[in-house]
């Protein structure tokens, strides 16, 4: 009758480290992984680049800490046994994730990426109609864009984020990259429609949407000297990026940030009506983490952003 080993332990015994905690071997366990995948101890010595008793010995290591053995003899050969196909099956989609993420990460390295998180609108209004500039550049360089919440700036793993406010980001580097000075505009659909506007007073009388909050038309009317009583009525819209979709529907007129709306402005698509500005003291600011030093990649597109910044 065949013998068969008990993996207990006596009241006097010392256990094996691995029994000290709840928390299983992880070298023993991907030497399991290795055996179970591959079908042989030699095989799975190999792959892992250590000797075959190495991997014997791990699989030791594993069985004990389980208490119960994974595999048997069958001749020369080593087989899973019923509690080995079931832990196999149990880890196997754990070591494929991270088997995936390892080789996204040396793809990443190996492509020299660099990530940059920014809002909508920016994205759509001046970073992307200038993005082919930077890649001529570096075209050795892929970019990664993604969106920032532009209500709380949550840190992320962004190498260089714009973010929009007063440039008071707790763990972060910042440094003004252009202004966010505010003008009325509205599409020239809009003007076929009403007719040309061309005062704060004939303007006060038409049909105007708000991005983000009410109040600023107010500032900007009281600023540019219309005595007549102001109101606040009109669609208001959470951020610019809906507030343009709506001004290019001939909604209605609203105040946006000139740097983001330029090639609507140049197109015709958009029409600027009147040169007066408001600052509500919150602009755009490129950001950089503290805790972590750009790579030479991420340098480069820093230093490219402040040029197109600059002209």
């Amino acid at each position: 009758m065949k013998k068969t080993e008990q993996y207990s332990y006596a009241s006097g015994d010392h256990p094996a480290p691995a029994m000290l905690n709840d928390d299983p071997p992880l070298r023993a366990v991907r030497v399991f992984e290795a055996i179970a995948r591959l079908g042989s101890v030699t095989a799975a010595a190999a792959e892992l680049a250590i000797s075959p008793s190495a991997v014997s010995h791990q699989l030791k290591v594993l069985e004990t800490f389980l208490q119960m053995p994974l595999t048997e003899r069958q001749g020369r050969n080593l087989i899973l046994r019923n509690e080995g196909r079931e832990y196999y099956r149990s880890i196997r989609s754990a070591f494929t994730v991270l088997r995936q993420a390892t080789e996204h990460v040396k793809e990443q390295s190996a492509s020299r990426q660099v990530t940059i998180s920014l809002i909508p609108l920016f994205g759509m209004g001046w970073f992307i109609p200038r993005m082919s500039g930077f890649l001529r550049e570096n075209p050795e360089v892929d970019i990664n864009v993604v969106y920032a919440n532009h209500r709380n700036y949550p840190s992320d793993a962004a190498d260089i984020s714009i973010r929009f406010g007063t440039g008071q980001w707790p763990g972060y580097r910042c440094e003004k990259l252009m202004s966010g000075n505010m003008i009325p505009v509205c599409s020239r659909t809009f003007i076929k429609w009403h007719g040309v506007i061309d005062t704060p007073d004939q303007l006060a009388l038409m049909p105007l949407l708000h991005d983000e909050e009410r109040n600023t038309w107010m500032s900007w009317f009281q600023s540019a000297g219309v005595k007549r009583p102001l109101r606040s009525s009109g669609p208001l819209f959470e951020d610019g990026l809906l507030t343009l979709a709506a001004v290019q529907a001939g909604l209605g007129c609203a105040l946006m940030r000139e740097p983001l709306i330029a090639p609507y402005l140049a197109s015709g698509e958009l029409i600027k009506l009147s040169e007066h500005a408001i600052d509500d003291g919150r602009d755009y600011y490129l950001c950089v983490r503290l805790d972590s030093e750009l790579s030479l990649e991420g340098a480069n597109l820093q230093n490219w952003l402040k040029r197109e910044a600059a002209l």
